[in-house]
């Protein structure tokens, strides 16, 4: 029997084509990202290994002025020397290299900063006794030992067009400054290797532009030889501050290792997502496949049950084939995988990211996922079509007409699909009204009316397609009348061919309804909430300087200006987030929608109050409140205003003045600047000038602010649709096979239409219209289905969106559809073109 297997694939190879392209693009999309996963992990793994190859103990700190505990701030911004010092009088320490490190970029040529804040780093060069530092390779010049030098790693040099003895503008958190590139290096440092900059200071510079003189961020200790590192680390552990922590390079070289595994994970997680989806919807093509191939061969699999074969025998003979299939497509599939994962690992590359070099490592886990979930996919799918298959009776063997669908099958199947369906809307609807507890509860609901649907398609295809024949016939006459007859003559086949797109619209029609809604909230929010002309930011979330608000100040133009500076207020005990703004000006910048009270209040001392953060403390205007301030001393406030929730401001208010005499650092995250006037070019050029040209500072726009809230939805969003582009693709070969096997089937009806007058052309616009039904009908059902799981998700997601309603995209959705006619078009070219060549005589004699 597997040898009657083995050769009705070979028999049928055409025809088992687009099954085996389905499981291969999933198994690819499956063996790529293990593969991809696999690879990046271990070069950023050994690279990590490399880095703290000769580290004994590693010891961080953070800035304890920024502290809430009064004794803690006094421990200062990191390392102290006196520290460092007690920790080279160590037994068996040989030696002690100190850190200093904070935000510090340099520009590109058109004077953009490179790389993306976040990862934009400045340090300090420290030299042994032999003048290196053995961190860094220079491939120019040397490092900076001078006030006014600095030295870049290689690749941010090169993008700067910077070459030693330049002057390079370097901005950080205060004014930028010029230096003299002395030197260029290379570097293991993850966050360059990752498209970020270094640049190097001398070691007093770095502490005065960073910390404090005299203090360190982070310390590296090396070990003598023969000596313990937990030894080293626990006298260690006796000597550092309470801001500080240490731990063996063995500990640091095992936390990188795991941080960059869960920060691989997330990607690893999400591509093997839709790798998913793809061979689910490869599932109903492949059964499709098999299904039609089992009804073509009714006479051929009655005539073994004939000669002895059992039934059992027939459907092993079914799986059989499937299983050849799903090996054959899994090694194509994992070979392909292999270029995808290279592809990726280039592409990174291409985005500015170094991927460290290393070898492409393909794990047992990946070759065994991609043959176990090709060829599991291919025998799962094929089980129902076996199984039929084995159901078909000897005297078939004496007739020519194919397996037919019985009555009760049929009453079965759209009774078990009723009942899912409902099971499933009943499930979705519960979880809506649930809030964003009942997130879980649309999700199982989602896949039970998914399944139920795909059950129910067959039903669903004549009533709905019945609709658009008098169109048919009115616009394209017998071709369409025919196309339309054509589409439901096999309600089964049908279904199955539009559930791979009813799948992919599905989710992409969610997906989309989802986004447009979140999006117009947020612009909403942004419209509403936002009267300043400007948005004054540091890149990577960073915080400004005081420097930058007085500089903004004396801009020409500027009508109205205030900083969003955190703070924050301890009143009886418990901690309130407060935002310090100008008084009298945070009105013209920021819709504050006072209620209660006057915000003069904030120019006198007082403080403003979000009403929901007033009424669950039972504060009232006028209230005295005893507070304690972020360094430890105490007062009392005026309450002298109460505003309605806003989504840019803190639940307190107080004035720039009274939160500056507390703060040792100011956080100001951002500046709102109101122009005379309004927006203009010249506007925004005199802030950036008055900004000294800060290529690490953005100055938005409202166009941008709204982008800089919103963007990242429509980015989420064309990511989203080019990973289901996959399911989509898989969807048009299952159109491609339907429409083959169909023109194989109805070979003699063809040539009858041809002989009694059907030309070619005709006959290719018959074919062509059935493709456009069945595509468009699939589209439809996902179209429906999509845009009532979002209608569901919203319900649980609008609580806290301010501004929250569902938004139908209308233009979208009309694009989504116009794809899915476009898909069966290009679906029915090869098809369409081989019926329209059929020898009428021949066809006619067909069987």
């Amino acid at each position: 029997m597997f040898r009657t297997a083995l050769r009705t694939v070979l028999a049928h190879k055409a025809r088992l084509l687009m099954t085996v392209l389905a499981v291969m693009l999933g198994v690819a999309f499956v063996s790529g990202t293990l593969v991809f996963t696999d690879t990046l992990g271990n070069a950023f793994q050994s690279q990590s290994s490399k880095s703290y190859k000769d580290v004994a103990v590693g010891v961080t700190s953070h800035d304890a002025r920024e502290s809430d505990d009064a004794a803690e701030r006094k421990l200062g911004p990191g390392i102290s020397e006196r520290t460092l010092d007690k920790m080279k009088a160590v037994d068996g320490v040989d030696g002690v290299t100190a850190r200093v490190s904070g935000f510090a970029g340099v520009a590109d040529p058109d004077g953009k900063l490179i790389g993306d804040g976040w990862s934009n780093k400045g340090g300090n060069f420290a030299p042994g006794e032999n003048g290196r530092d053995s961190s860094y390779t220079f491939t120019d010049g040397s490092g900076p030992t001078r006030d006014n030098q600095i030295a870049l790693d290689e690749v941010s040099a090169t993008k700067g067009e910077y070459k030693v003895g330049d002057t390079v503008r370097v901005a950080t958190n205060g004014p930028v400054k010029e230096f003299t590139l002395a030197g260029v290096f290379t570097t293991d440092d993850g966050e360059v290797n990752a498209g970020g900059s270094l640049v190097l200071f001398d070691t007093k510079v770095a502490q005065k532009l960073f910390l404090e003189p005299g203090y360190f961020t982070d310390a590296t200790v090396t070990a003598a030889s023969g000596a313990s590192q937990d030894k080293i680390l626990g006298e260690m552990k006796t000597l550092l501050p309470a801001n500080a922590d240490a731990k063996t390079g063995k500990e640091l070289a095992s936390d990188q290792a795991k941080m960059i595994e869960d920060s691989l994970s997330a990607l690893n997680q999400m591509l093997l997502a839709f790798a998913a989806i793809a061979l689910f919807v490869g599932i109903f093509l492949i059964s499709n496949t098999f299904t039609m191939l089992v009804a073509q061969r009714t006479k051929e699999l009655a005539l073994l049950r004939a000669v002895g074969a059992s039934r059992r025998q027939v459907k092993r003979t079914v799986l059989a084939e499937a299983a050849v299939v799903g090996v054959i497509a899994s090694a194509i599939g994992f070979v392909l995988g292999l270029g995808l994962a290279i592809g990726l690992r280039s592409l990174m590359g291409s985005f500015g990211a170094k991927v460290p070099a290393g070898a492409l490592v393909v794990s047992p886990t990946a070759v065994g996922a991609a043959f176990g979930v090709g060829v599991l996919i291919t025998l799962l799918a094929a089980w129902l079509p076996a199984r039929r298959a084995a159901k078909i009776p000897p005297v078939a063997a004496m007739s020519s007409v194919h397996g037919v669908a019985t009555t009760k099958s049929l009453v079965v199947r759209n009774s078990i699909g009723a009942v899912i369906t409902l099971i499933g809307g009943g499930l979705i609807v519960s979880g809506a009204n649930t809030g964003s507890d009942g997130r879980l509860t649309i999700g199982v609901g989602a896949f039970l009316a998914m399944i139920g649907i795909i059950v129910l398609i067959p039903l669903l295809s004549r009533p709905v397609i019945a609709l658009v024949r008098p169109l048919l016939v009115g616009v394209f006459g017998v071709s369409g009348k025919l196309a339309g007859l054509n589409a439901v003559r096999n309600p089964r086949r049908t279904g199955a061919t539009a559930s791979a797109l009813a799948i992919g619209l599905t989710l992409v029609t969610g997906l989309t309804v989802i986004g447009v809604t979140v999006g117009q909230a947020v612009d909403k929010m942004t419209t509403d909430n936002i009267k300043a002309d400007y948005m004054v930011q540091m890149a990577g979330g960073g915080t400004l300087d005081k420097s930058a608000v007085s500089a903004l100040e004396k801009a020409p133009g500027v009508g109205a200006i205030s900083p969003q500076q955190a703070s924050s207020l301890e009143v009886d005990g418990r901690f309130h987030a407060a935002s310090a703004v100008t008084p009298g000006d945070i009105e013209k910048v920021i819709n504050v929608d006072v209620l209660d009270g006057s915000m003069d209040t904030l120019g006198k001392g007082g403080i403003a109050v979000e009403d929901k953060a007033a009424k669950a403390n039972g504060w009232k205007i006028g209230d005295t409140l005893p507070v304690s301030f972020t360094d430890g001393k105490p007062g009392k406030l005026t309450l002298g205003a109460t505003y309605k929730g806003n989504d840019f401001l803190s639940p307190v208010l107080m004035s720039t003045d009274l939160a500056d005499a507390h703060d040792a650092k100011p956080v100001i995250r951002e500046v709102w600047v109101k122009t005379d006037g309004g927006a203009s070019t010249e506007h925004e050029q005199a802030l950036v000038d008055a900004l000294g040209k800060n290529p690490a500072i953005t100055v938005m726009d409202q166009e941008d602010i709204r982008n800089t809230f919103g963007g990242f939805i429509n980015t989420a969003l064309n990511i989203m649709y080019g990973l289901l582009a996959m399911a989509l693709i898989i969807a048009i070969l299952g159109v491609v096979n339907t429409l083959a096997m169909s023109v194989f089937e109805r070979q003699q009806e063809i040539g009858m239409l041809r002989a009694i007058g059907l030309d070619r052309r005709k006959v290719k616009r018959m074919i062509r219209l059935e493709a456009v039904v069945i595509s468009l009908f699939g589209a439809v059902i996902g179209v429906g289905l999509g845009t009532f799981l979002a209608w569901a998700i919203g319900e649980t997601i609008k609580s806290g969106i301010p501004g929250f309603a569902l938004v139908i995209p209308w233009d979208r959705i009309g694009i989504f559809l116009g794809l899915a006619a476009l898909v069966g078009v290009l679906a029915a070219l090869w098809p369409a073109r081989s019926a329209a060549r059929l020898n009428m005589l021949t066809a006619i004699k067909t069987e």
